[in-house]
């Protein structure tokens, strides 16, 4: 990698899936692969950045696959992925036809300690969650649900509340 001298708040980067040199925001973490001209924006009003911070609630379903495959409802989780899916989509089902609140599904079904908070995970900015998790809650309006989403945790659902 050349020592090229580079407006500030700029990285090179390779990028292992192309082989290609690539260009970071190191504020806002987007990435372009022209050089850039002028130092970085940090303001986060580009194309990816969004907030800073988010603050979410989520209902956590784990399968026999997930990293750890148990939890403070069950010892031993045996449910496959796609029953995990399913569970997700129903619950999903029920508060998109406003049968149940999300707080009263996360309180009761989440397999994540969260679930004694009504899935309340609080705040939390960029890098604090698994990228999966992290890409779904940030694109997330105020207010919005998300379709499943899957981790090494397992299968969520994730409402944005702030």
């Amino acid at each position: 990698m050349s020592d090229e001298e580079l407006p500030s708040g700029w990285e090179k980067r390779l990028s292992r899936s192309t082989g290609q040199y690539y260009y970071l925001n190191t504020y806002t973490k987007e990435s372009q692969w022209d050089r850039p001209d002028k130092p970085a924006d940090q303001s986060g009003n580009g194309t990816e950045s969004g907030p800073e911070e988010v603050q979410c609630s989520h209902l956590l379903v784990k399968h026999s696959g997930s990293r750890r495959p148990s939890s403070w409802r069950e010892e031993n989780i045996t449910r496959s992925k796609a029953e995990a899916l399913e569970l997700i989509n129903s619950y999903r089902e029920q508060l998109v036809s406003g049968k149940a609140t999300f707080s009263e599904l996360a309180s009761k079904y989440s397999d994540c300690s969260s679930a004694k908070r009504g899935g309340d995970l609080g705040p939390f900015g960029r890098g604090a969650m698994q990228k999966p998790f992290e890409q779904a809650a940030f694109a997330l309006k105020v207010g919005e649900l998300s379709q499943a989403v899957h981790t090494d945790s397992g299968v969520h659902i994730i409402q944005r509340t702030a």
